[in-house]
């Protein structure tokens, strides 16, 4: 194994990098229900940490197995993210828009709803596998945990940072909360399109 300070300081950049939409997501899961409780906000920062470690691993795999049939799919990769976080921050909005005065009892993202963002905001991971496919599998484990605790620990200020603007936006906050996804998908898309 090579495990040099570069390979480390590589993970912890990936990390960044990646997290930074599962980061803005959760700052938006945040804005919606600003009552939140601890458990419920490590919960969500941790689907978007497992999503973006088994992204690169998905993706490592892929390489080492069915590298021509993903290839092939890449090309989808800014689609299906747009349409997973348009769908999420559509129904956010739509939310928001009928019940501007919501109680916050019931939880504003359900266990669906919190899937499909872990795989909207992970599934540019699955490129990473390609750039560690010269890894080891430990190696590129290595890597994806690395990932993940960066991710996880983005996603708790995003959600602490979003919690707090959603106490004093009040009913705005689901709105306000879905615009933020609808904005994601579109910068995915875009820059997946671009590139």
């Amino acid at each position: 194994m090579n495990l040099t300070p570069l390979f480390f300081l590589n993970a912890v950049a990936f990390g960044v990098g990646l997290a930074m939409d599962a980061f803005s997501v959760s700052m938006a899961n945040g804005l919606n229900e600003p009552h939140m409780r601890r458990g419920r906000m490590c919960a969500i920062a941790g689907v978007f940490s497992g999503f973006q470690i088994m992204m690169p691993l998905l993706g490592w795999f892929c390489v080492h197995t069915i590298a021509s049939v993903f290839e092939s799919l890449q090309k989808f990769i800014p689609w299906i993210a747009l349409i997973l976080l348009a769908w999420i921050g559509g129904g956010m909005l739509r939310e928001g828009l009928r019940h501007s005065d919501t109680d916050g009892e019931k939880p504003a993202v359900g266990l669906r709803a919190l899937l499909v963002q872990g795989v909207a905001t992970s599934i540019d991971a699955l490129s990473v596998g390609f750039t560690i496919a010269n890894y080891a599998w430990a190696e590129a484990l290595i890597e994806a945990a690395i990932i993940g605790v960066v991710t996880f620990a983005l996603c708790l200020i995003g959600l602490v940072i979003g919690r707090k603007f959603g106490v004093k936006l009040a009913g705005k906050a689901s709105v306000l909360g879905g615009i933020i996804l609808l904005l994601i998908g579109l910068e995915i898309f875009i820059t997946g399109i671009i590139a």
